[in-house]
């Protein structure tokens, strides 16, 4: 294939010429060094770093050899998130223009919106996957957010394996930033088969060996001048303290402003002086919004989006306008905001997000913080007498934190007033390093961990396996410990009264596993310091006796009241989330309140179903008996809610509640019978259209194949048969029920992959194959296909055999046998493989059988 040329690929792609240092990365990619891909790229704001990934497609489209298929794009603000894969499906609608022959598959975690599979459904596509630190570390490390255990060794593989994870604005998760080091270490270490290579990219970089950066050629780059010479004059305010002093004196600047008909954007630390900067705005009559990192997802999406009717006319009038063609005008639902405008923000507003004012006020915070505050003010360099207002305390408290910004200051009195990129990076590269903010206790992480991490099968509690969330983002002395907070009915209508702690144990492990089936999304929660959290608990106007659900950080749940979560010891709700029913009230516009009180009327607090695909298409809804099934959705799960009523004593329509789902993520079997026999070869067809495009090695390549052939071979047990609805075990067998004709589950916990674990050794082919290696790897193939057998199975059975304790025994041996030899995100890796198949065959079957199989 004909190579294609980067400078017009790159302007079919992005609408815009390259910079320099873009055409520079890209020669760098496609390099026969061994560090073609750098560690770092220190670039400043306003200078496109999201089009590292048009840089990337470019280089794998021309030199496949020398990139990873997927890029893994990090960021550390849900918002950004979403203006990112805005920028990619923008690359992707461009792509047959720019000469890009194979297709991207594009996919979003995190949020309001589903992960639409792309990325995992074939791994020969090329791929980009963007998504938060939890999201994307949370799955790295084999304990995905929101994901059940079956589906955590496919995430774990399909992001650490042929991966350029790129990491945005690096310097504001040191802690993250040094587990992806580590990850790609110890891959390198035990030579995974795959390739996994990691590159951060920031304005204000902590400190790496070797880093890309801005080149001669791009100083003299008119554009490039313009913007990292952007005008910012910076003038300081001096207050004696920084509590009610502060916010009279943000007010005061930004009532300078009422006449301007400008956009003004406000920067503060606290959610107490934002509230109070708004409070006087809003009295003021002035057009303001505020964004913080308290306010629901659910909220903070629409307000940010362009495209839905919900959005914040004041938002978008800081968001660039929209470029000059019909399809991008006409994508923007909501009229800007004309006037003077204010935006008043925490931390919230400061990283990646593509936003740009006409002037800032702000308070002083340390280095990092500030240069990223810079950065959303005449962020193109394109207005004239652009002001910042800088209000500092007159002294400082002598604290390791407050030190920090100290220093801060220190540096930007040094500018002369110039708070232009060019002048922030003109700095000393150690002084603005010490005025960063205290970096975290960074845990350091081992082969242990790793190892105990990657035992996805085992659910509880191991010794020595901790929660993830402090590798992820380190240990702070300085920020104080936070709590999520959701409303679900499901804690109202499951309501438990008089039970034994037997009982309570046991309704306890059955919440569990509602909420893995039916999970907590992004944009159902919220997130406050803990302490505010538990004040505005004690403020809801709700009995002590109100259920309330608290999930700990592997999302088991405890029930308990809200009495006894406002009585105890607040150290308890760290890190956790709580789970209210709509009865407790406390939701006022997105935001905990403990005084707003329950409305019955409202519909805003359980906000489950409100989880689309990105063409907008509901994925979830619960509905009672007497509701209709939604169109394109079938009942894949069914709920009594008092299953110690008689019938006759139970009000019609308000007993048995149905979750309903498109096959997208919860429910992916066919809606109609499907034959063993198709299945299994539509399975096989899948596997090897995948292995060919991947160039796999003979071992691979057959032992992927053979799995398929005989992955479902347990399924042809008769007992499993009549679940499947198959009652008389009749031909054809079958490998999908269709949703009428499933039957109750299994009494025993038969797992048929194992029962095709005992298939497998009486099968002629696989007694055949020369090498053990390529049988071991088939065993576990299909051992794990459905996330059993990461070590072992809980309950080894098959219904038609008795001497299966070998069996049953070499699986755990097995796992770690081949863990050692290709790694742990390689052996995962090569399992989604045969996963990835199967879920392709499950979702279009090449055909159906009739319904009513007897």
């Amino acid at each position: 294939m004909s190579k294609i040329d980067f400078d017009t690929a790159f302007k079919v792609l992005t609408g815009n010429d390259p910079f320099p240092w873009q055409k520079a990365l890209y020669e760098r990619f496609i390099s026969d060094r061994s560090d073609n891909i750098p560690s770092s790229c220190n670039l400043p704001t306003g200078l496109g770093k999201t089009s590292v990934i048009a840089v990337w497609l470019i280089s794998l489209t021309n030199h496949p050899d020398k990139m990873p298929r997927r890029l893994v794009y990090v960021v550390n603000r849900r918002t950004v998130v979403d203006q990112t894969t805005d920028e990619v499906e923008k690359y992707r609608n461009n792509r047959e223009k720019a000469g890009i022959p194979e297709e991207l598959a594009i996919s979003t975690l995190r949020g309001q919106f589903a992960d639409n599979r792309e990325w995992s459904a074939d791994p020969s596509r090329p791929a980009v996957i963007c998504g938060t630190v939890d999201m994307i570390g949370s799955r790295l490390l084999f304990s995905g957010y929101g994901c059940g255990f079956k589906s955590r060794p496919l995430h774990a593989g399909f992001l650490g394996q042929d991966v350029l994870l790129i990491h945005d604005e690096a310097h504001l998760e040191p802690a993250f930033q040094k587990l992806i080091e580590a990850i790609e270490h110890e891959q390198k270490r035990c030579k995974d088969i795959g390739t996994f290579r990691v590159m951060e990219l920031t304005a204000t970089s902590r400190g790496q060996v070797d880093v890309f950066s801005l080149s001669a050629a791009d100083k003299e780059d008119a554009e490039v001048k313009r913007r990292i010479n952007a005008e910012k004059s910076l003038v300081f305010h001096t207050v004696a303290d920084e509590k009610k002093p502060l916010a009279d004196k943000l007010l005061s600047l930004c009532n300078a402003h009422k006449d301007s008909k400008q956009a003004i954007l406000v920067f503060v630390r606290t959610v107490d002086t934002l509230n109070a900067v708004v409070s006087g705005l809003r009295q003021a009559k002035h057009k303001v919004q505020q964004l913080t990192g308290t306010l629901r997802g659910l909220e903070r999406n629409d307000m940010a989006d362009p495209r839905d009717p919900k959005g914040c006319p004041i938002f978008a009038r800081f968001l660039p306008k929209p470029r000059d063609d019909a399809d991008e005008r006409e994508r923007w639902k909501i009229e800007p905001e004309a006037g003077t405008v204010f935006l008043v923000c925490t931390s919230a507003g400061e990283v990646g997000v593509n936003i740009s004012a006409d002037h800032l006020v702000c308070d002083l915070s340390p280095f990092e913080s500030m240069a990223q505050r810079f950065g959303r003010v005449n962020r193109f360099g394109r207005c004239v007498e652009t002001r910042i207002d800088i209000v500092v305390p007159a002294k400082f408290d002598g604290k390791d934190y407050d030190n920090r910004r100290e220093a801060t200051l220190a540096l930007l009195r040094s500018l002369d007033g110039n708070g232009s990129p060019a002048a922030l990076g003109g700095l000393d590269a150690d002084a603005r390093i010490e005025a960063f903010s205290p970096p975290p206790t960074i845990l350091p992480v081992s082969d242990f961990l790793f190892d105990s991490w990657a035992l996805t099968t085992i659910r509880d509690r191991l010794p020595g396996r901790p929660n993830i969330e402090p590798y992820l983002h380190g240990l702070s002395t300085w920020e104080p410990p936070q709590t999520k907070v959701a409303w679900r009915e499901e804690v109202w209508e499951l309501r438990q009264t008089g039970e034994t702690q037997r009982e309570l144990k046991r309704f306890q492990k059955y919440a569990t596993e509602l909420l893995e089936d039916y999970p907590l999304k992004n944009h159902e929660l919220l997130r406050d310091r803990t302490d505010r959290v538990l004040n505005a608990l004690k403020k809801l106007n709700a009995p002590p006796e109100t259920p309330v659900w608290i999930l700990d950080d592997e999302d088991r749940v405890e029930v308990t009241t809200l009495g006894e979560v406002i009585e105890g010891d607040k150290d308890d709700q760290k890190d956790k989330t709580i789970l209210l029913p709509p009865q407790a009230g406390g939701l006022e516009k997105g935001l905990l309140d403990g005084a707003s009180k329950y409305d019955p009327l409202r519909k805003d607090y359980d906000v489950a179903d409100e989880w689309f695909g990105k063409d907008g298409q509901r994925l979830r809804k619960r509905i009672w008996d007497d509701d209709d099934v939604p169109e394109g959705m079938s009942i894949v799960d069914t709920i009594d809610t008092r299953p110690n009523t008689d019938d006759s004593e139970q009000a019609s329509g308000r007993r048995y509640w149905h979750r309903c789902a498109l096959d997208v993520e919860e429910n992916k079997n066919s809606k109609r019978p499907v034959a063993w026999t198709v299945h299994v070869a539509n399975v096989l067809e899948h596997a090897e259209a995948i292995v060919k495009r991947l160039k796999l090695s003979d071992q691979f390549t057959q032992a992927v194949k053979m799995a398929a052939r005989f992955h479902d071979h347990g399924k042809r047990r008769a007992a499993f048969q009549k679940v499947l609805g198959n009652f008389k075990n009749a031909e054809p067998l079958l490998a999908k029920s269709g949703t009428k004709n499933r039957n109750n589950q299994l009494k025993e916990d038969y797992r048929h992959e194992f029962g095709s674990l005992v298939d497998l050794e009486r099968e002629p082919d696989f007694q055949n194959l020369p090498d053990e290696d390529t049988k071991e790897l088939i065993r576990h193939l299909i051992a794990v296909h459905h996330g059993y057998g990461r070590p072992h199975f809980p309950k080894p059975f098959d219904p038609e055999h008795s001497d299966t304790a070998a069996i049953a025994c070499e699986v755990p041996r097995r796992f770690a046998r081949l863990q050692r030899k290709y790694g742990r995100w390689g052996l995962a890796y090569l399992e989604s493989l045969l996963r990835a198949a199967d879920w392709a065959a499950s979702g279009s079957p090449s055909e159906f059988l009739k319904e009513g199989v007897k």
